[in-house]
């Protein structure tokens, strides 16, 4: 087993891209084409708030990669919501209108339990508990068919979450099968930190670490040109997700409420400006991120950028710009990165 343990997730990125240059590192065939493959990795975060990698060339979507952890808290599984910031995810995700794995509803609805409000009360009365699992693999619907083909084109990269309360804080491990290096791992770290400190905020205790145990990480031939490490890994002083249960709630239904018109295709002008406003700080950037890319999206490039600056996040702040800049400067198809790898 290869492991690595960084402060933060730039930290880590830079010792994975590092790591993945080596020439003993395996070579395996998928079905996308070859692949550098690293099994059995283990990583953890002593800082899990500093989850944005700024350093990866190209830049992520920021704005996609937070429209999906509200998908994913919300319990949502339609496709028109994410591909509104992403026009390319219908084609890793099989191109139907309900995403097969989608985390947020096999959190919140696939079993017939709301995992993670379960987990919060389990937590709440016995924090000693280690019996606080959260499921997302499900063999019934997941598992090859006996030809070993894949039921899906959205089968679940990540199978399962455990949860620890130690010492006053929220330790999280996510457990993946399939973890691509280049598109899925940046997303990914964002999701389930996010994830946690909500969490956390539910408990109302502090983070612990964030851990991940990927059986198999990959990058595709095709990106190992494309993809790099620049520039020192940065630390940012970033508001807080964390919430109590009640207040959690009520601005997560908000915050939806309000990308939800930032989604629609034909949204006017006049109905961009002013969506942050009335949100907690935290909240309040991630529609004011969401709103920048839908005017950039919309070819109003000098309004995105004005509404940018209302953004008091330097991680969101900083990725925006980094994405902004490397866009076409028509209103051409954007490009997308897809979840984690298959």
């Amino acid at each position: 087993m290869q492991t690595f343990n960084a402060p933060t997730a730039n930290d880590l990125w830079a010792l994975l891209c590092e790591r993945f240059r080596a020439p003993e590192v395996n070579h395996q065939s998928s079905d996308r084409g070859p692949t550098r493959e690293l099994l059995h990795v283990g990583f953890s975060l002593s800082d899990p708030s500093q989850r944005w990698i700024s350093s990866r060339r190209p830049p992520v979507n920021v704005a996609f990669a937070l429209a999906e952890v509200l998908w994913i808290l919300c319990g949502r599984r339609d496709a028109a919501f994410l591909g509104a910031w992403n026009s390319q995810l219908a084609g890793f995700v099989g191109g139907e209108p309900t995403h097969h794995g989608a985390y947020g509803y096999r959190l919140r609805a696939h079993f017939g339990i709301d995992q993670l409000q379960r987990a919060c009360e389990a937590l709440s009365r016995n924090p000693d508990s280690r019996q606080v699992v959260l499921q997302l693999w499900d063999p019934r619907h997941d598992l090859p068919d006996v030809e070993g083909r894949a039921v899906s084109g959205d089968i679940p990269c990540n199978v399962v979450s455990l949860l620890k309360v130690r010492e006053g804080r929220l330790e999280w491990m996510q457990v993946m099968r399939s973890n691509d290096l280049f598109r899925g791992l940046p997303y990914n770290i964002v999701q389930f930190t996010f994830l946690q400190e909500v969490f956390a905020g539910w408990l109302g205790i502090g983070m612990g670490t964030y851990n991940q145990l990927s059986d198999s990480l990959h990058m595709y031939e095709a990106d190992r040109l494309t993809i790099e490490a620049r520039g020192e890994p940065r630390r940012f002083a970033s508001p807080s997700y964390a919430l109590p249960w009640g207040a959690s709630v009520d601005v997560l239904g908000t915050v939806l409420a309000r990308i939800e018109v930032l989604s629609k295709r034909d949204v006017a002008l006049r109905e961009v400006f002013g969506l942050h406003e009335g949100l907690p700080p935290a909240y309040a950037n991630i529609v004011v991120v969401l709103a920048a890319e839908k005017l950039r999206r919309l070819g109003h490039r000098d309004e995105a950028a004005a509404i940018a600056a209302a953004c008091t996040d330097p991680a969101l702040s900083t990725l925006w710009t980094q994405w902004y800049q490397t866009r076409p400067t028509t209103n051409a198809v954007t490009h997308g990165t897809r979840r984690a790898g298959t």
